[in-house]
C-alpha cells in the first residue's frame, strides 16, 4: 500500500510545529482466511440482500476490499514516542457485494461455550434473525451445553420465532458447560451433520478452541466457515474495543457498591467490602470505581499490593476511618492472589477449562482487616460486611447498550461468514467494526495499563497509595 504523506514543506519546520509533515510510510495490512484459500474453484454471487423484497441497499451499503481500518489511532507528533511500525490495517466488516453461500444450502450452528455474560441471548437472536431475515437462510441449529454438545447431544431446531424473546432473558438459553473440547470429535460432528457454517460464542479459552477447529477444518479441506464471538463480561479480550456484556456488568457492580457504601456508613468505623470478576484483568473494578464516585480504594490484579507497613492498605484504611467514620473498598477476584496462603494441593488445582481455580480474595481481605482492628484496636467497635455479586453481575439480561452493540456484533459475523471469510472474529477496533483473524484474538490479552490516563483517574478520584514501597 503506497505511502500517505502530505506536500513537502520547509526544511526548518518540525513535525509538532507543522502536523502536515506527517506520514504513515508503513501499513501492513492483516491478511483474512478466506473459503477459497483451499477452495479455488468455489464460485461467487450477488449478494441475495439485492432481491430482498424488505431490504433495498442503497449506493456505497457494499464494503469494498479497501475499506480498512486502523488499529493505531494516537500518534505523538513531536516524535518523543515513536509509534509502533508497520502501522496494522483490518478489512472492514460489513455486507459484501457478493457472496459465497447458496443460502439455501447453508446448515449454521451456533455454540455458546463458558461462563454466562449478559447478551448471550441477544447475540443467538440476531445470529438467527440475521441469516433468516437478511440472507433467507432456513437450516439454523443451535448446539446445547457448549463444545460437548456438538458430539453429545442432537442439535436443537432455531428460527425467529424460537428465538423472539431470547434478548430479555439472561444466561444461554443454548445451556453451556465449561471443557469437552475434543477436536476430533467435534469436527467429526461438524462434518457428519452437514453444518457449513458454524458460529462460536465463548471467552479467549473458547477462541483458543476455535482456532484449533478452524485449523482442522482447513487440514481436511471443508468448505465450513468458522467464526468467533468473543464473550467475556471482565472485557479481558484484546484488540477489540470491549467485550459484550462489560457494560452492563459495571451497570451492575454498582448495585453492590452502592450496598456496599450503605452498610458502612450505617456503621461505627464501618467498612463496604466488594468483589468483583476480574480473574486477570480489572476493568470491571476499574470502570465500577470510577462511575460510583464512592469507593475509597480499588485493588486490581495488574496491581500489587501490601497489607501493613507505611503506606499499606492498612494505614490509609483507618485514615480514612478517621476522617469519615467508614471507608469502601473494591477488589477484583484476581488481586493479591499470590499473598493469600495456600496447600500444596490448592496451588495445583484446575478447573474444568485449565484455569487456575482461584482463593476468595474477598474472604481472606475481610479476615485480614477483622485481625489488623482486633490488634491495633482492641474493643473498638469494627464492621466489615463483605459483598460478592458475582452471579448476580452476569446472570441478568443485557442493558440497551450492550444489547445494540451484540446485534452489531452478530449481522458484522453473518456477513463477513456469507463472504466466504473464515477463521476470524467481528468486532470493534476505535469505534468502527473489523474483522480480525481469529488466533490474534485467541492470544491477545486487554489488560489495565496502570501507567496510562485511567488509572490516573483512579488515583484522583480515590486518593489511594500506589503502594510503592519505599
Amino acid at each position: 500500500m503506497a505511502a500517505v504523506t502530505q506536500p513537502a514543506e520547509p526544511a526548518n519546520l518540525t513535525v509538532d510545529q507543522n502536523p502536515a509533515l506527517f506520514s504513515l510510510s508503513s501499513v501492513k495490512l492483516k491478511p483474512l482466511p478466506h473459503l477459497t484459500d483451499t477452495a479455488p474453484d468455489l464460485r461467487s454471487q450477488p449478494n441475495p440482500l439485492d432481491k430482498n423484497p424488505f431490504f433495498h441497499p442503497s449506493e456505497g451499503f457494499y464494503v469494498s476490499p479497501g475499506d480498512v481500518i486502523l488499529r493505531q489511532i494516537v500518534y505523538d507528533l513531536s516524535g518523543t514516542f515513536p509509534p509502533h511500525s508497520p502501522h496494522l490495517l483490518y478489512h472492514r466488516a460489513g455486507p459484501r457485494g457478493h457472496v459465497f453461500f447458496d443460502p439455501l444450502a447453508v446448515r449454521a450452528a451456533i455454540v455458546t461455550c463458558g461462563g454466562l455474560c449478559p447478551g448471550l441471548n441477544t447475540v443467538i437472536r440476531e445470529l438467527v434473525d440475521g441469516l433468516w431475515e437478511l440472507y433467507g437462510v432456513r437450516q439454523i441449529f443451535g448446539v446445547t451445553a457448549g463444545y460437548r454438545g456438538f458430539y453429545s447431544t442432537g442439535p436443537v431446531e432455531l428460527s425467529p420465532k424460537v428465538v423472539h424473546n431470547w434478548h430479555k432473558r439472561g444466561g444461554t438459553a443454548l445451556e453451556t458447560s465449561r471443557g469437552g473440547f475434543d477436536l476430533d470429535k467435534i469436527v467429526n460432528a461438524i462434518q457428519n451433520r452437514g453444518f457449513n457454517q458454524v458460529y462460536i460464542i465463548g471467552g479467549d479459552g473458547t477462541m483458543r478452541g476455535a482456532v484449533k477447529i478452524f485449523n482442522e477444518i482447513r487440514r481436511r479441506k471443508l468448505n465450513i466457515a468458522v467464526t468467533g464471538i468473543p464473550k467475556t463480561v471482565d472485557n479481558d479480550v484484546g484488540i477489540i474495543d470491549r467485550s459484550f456484556g462489560f457494560q452492563t456488568a459495571v451497570e451492575m457492580a454498582q448495585q453492590a457498591i452502592s450496598a456496599a457504601h450503605v452498610e458502612a456508613e450505617s456503621a461505627v468505623n464501618g467498612i463496604g467490602l466488594v468483589k468483583l470478576m476480574g480473574r486477570s484483568t480489572g476493568h470491571i473494578a476499574l470502570h465500577a470505581t470510577l462511575s460510583s464516585r464512592d469507593v475509597d480504594c480499588c485493588l486490581i490484579p495488574e496491581m500489587e499490593f501490601y497489607l501493613e507497613g507505611k503506606g499499606g492498605l492498612f494505614e490509609f484504611l483507618e485514615q480514612r476511618l478517621k476522617e469519615n467514620g467508614h471507608a469502601v473498598l473494591v477488589v477484583a477476584e484476581g488481586a493479591g492472589q499470590e499473598m493469600i496462603p495456600r496447600t500444596d494441593v490448592q496451588k495445583e488445582e484446575r478447573d474444568e477449562s485449565g484455569n487456575p481455580v482461584f482463593l476468595d480474595v474477598g474472604g481472606w481481605l475481610k479476615l485480614e482487616l477483622k485481625n489488623w482492628w482486633a490488634r491495633e484496636h482492641p474493643g473498638e467497635l469494627f464492621t466489615v460486611k463483605y459483598i460478592d455479586p458475582t452471579y448476580m453481575v452476569r446472570a441478568v439480561p443485557a442493558n440497551a447498550t450492550d444489547n445494540s452493540y451484540c446485534t452489531l456484533l452478530a449481522h458484522s459475523a453473518i456477513h463477513g461468514v456469507m463472504a466466504g471469510y473464515t477463521g476470524f472474529v467481528s468486532g470493534p477496533i476505535n469505534g468502527n467494526y473489523a474483522y480480525i483473524q481469529l488466533e490474534e484474538v485467541a492470544q491477545a490479552k486487554n489488560e489495565v495499563n496502570t501507567k496510562d490516563h485511567k488509572w490516573a483517574w483512579i488515583r484522583s478520584v480515590t486518593n489511594q497509595p500506589d503502594f510503592v514501597r519505599r
